[in-house]
């Protein structure tokens, strides 16, 4: 149960759980901040124009390049596993 609750998604998305908690919680911190810009921008719209956007893109190109990074690693390993 334990196991299932804190370890198996780290190990799916190949991290351990304080690689994971670190990723994951600096996501998490850049949208609610992200999210306070937006709401303030709301009242003020001179304010933070584009701190929304530009947080959401942020995080999708990090997202994007653990991704592309991931699958590079899995190739290299599947190409050495077939060199041996």
């Amino acid at each position: 149960m334990l196991r299932k609750l804190f370890l198996e998604h780290p190990e799916e998305v190949g991290e351990s759980y304080a690689e994971h908690f670190r990723a994951a919680g600096g996501f998490g911190i850049a949208m609610i901040v992200g999210g306070v810009a937006c709401v303030l921008h709301a009242f003020v719209p001179r304010m933070f124009v584009t701190t929304g956007s530009g947080t959401i893109k942020r995080l999708y190109e990090l997202m994007v390049a653990k991704r592309a990074a991931k699958r590079e690693a899995n190739i290299e390993m599947r190409s050495i596993e077939w060199v041996i």
